[in-house]
């Protein structure tokens, strides 16, 4: 099979002006089918202060209410979006901006109230995921930048958590080409102690995660991130990476040394 770079980019790394240009000119010099999936950064969070509107994160998810749903597409499908697409012509590469909801790209459901009521944010139909329309994208040679915004069958809004969405990409493509996920934000990978930006975990097996989590070195934002990247390498991704944006060309060549590793 082919291989397909699934790339999520997120973190602080979104909110640097120099940093996100400098990691979008790497990626339009890497060879090969890629996919992009881009978080919020802080603009949403900063945005909705501005208009009186409460943020609130559980275990690093955002709970979306009905003015936040329109702050997050504004954000995350608009601007963010629309200025990653631009940045990566201006570097000479061919890049689409979606979001899940165009073509039923990533249908999804409103999350069920249980411990939490996160609200107006979706839960992925994975096996509905619209695999033919970006493959027909890639085979046309140009990069889905994808914005982790859906919609459900009734046509509401969704706001999902962009490392959900990379991994269940990388997962559903995993059936027609040989796919790595990485993870790109401003740490050189999972730290063991977050004062000492070199005390990276090298390599995480998925039955240590709950160790990991009960130690205190999972938490927060790098819950969801390790525990989709445990999920995708469970089901058909063959390797997932989690390091630093500005080593991108390294985690995207499996360099030994750079980044945490997640293995069976």
């Amino acid at each position: 099979m082919e291989n397909l770079l699934v790339i999520k980019i997120g973190g602080n790394v979104i909110d640097n002006e120099t940093a996100l240009s400098t990691f979008l000119q790497s990626i339009a010099t890497i060879p090969g089918k890629k996919i992009l999936v881009h978080g919020g950064g802080k603009l949403a969070t900063e945005l909705s202060t501005q208009l009186g509107i409460a943020t609130q994160m559980v275990n690093g998810r955002r709970v979306t209410n009905k003015p936040t749903v329109k702050v997050v597409t504004m954000v995350y499908a608009g601007y963010i979006n629309k200025s990653i697409v631009a940045a990566l012509q201006a570097s000479n590469c061919a890049a689409v901006g979606l979001c899940g909801a165009d073509a039923q790209l990533l249908p999804a459901v409103k999350r069920p109230v249980s411990d939490v009521d996160y609200g107006y944010v979706g839960d992925l139909l994975k096996d509905k995921i619209n695999t033919a329309f970006i493959q027909a994208l890639l085979n046309a040679g140009t990069l889905p930048v994808i914005a982790p915004i859906t919609c459900n069958s009734e046509g509401q809004l969704l706001n999902v958590n962009a490392d959900t969405v990379a991994s269940s990409l990388a997962e559903a493509m995993s059936k027609h080409y040989n796919t790595t996920l990485i993870f790109c934000f401003e740490k050189n990978g999972l730290l063991s102690d977050i004062n000492k930006p070199d005390s990276v975990v090298p390599v995480i097996k998925t039955t240590g995660v709950d160790e990991l989590k009960q130690q205190g070195i999972i938490t927060d934002g790098m819950l969801p991130k390790i525990d989709n990247a445990a999920a995708a390498i469970n089901n058909g991704v063959s390797k997932v990476i989690l390091g630093h944006a500005q080593h991108i060309q390294q985690l995207a060549n499996s360099t030994t040394g750079y980044g945490t590793h997640i293995t069976r």
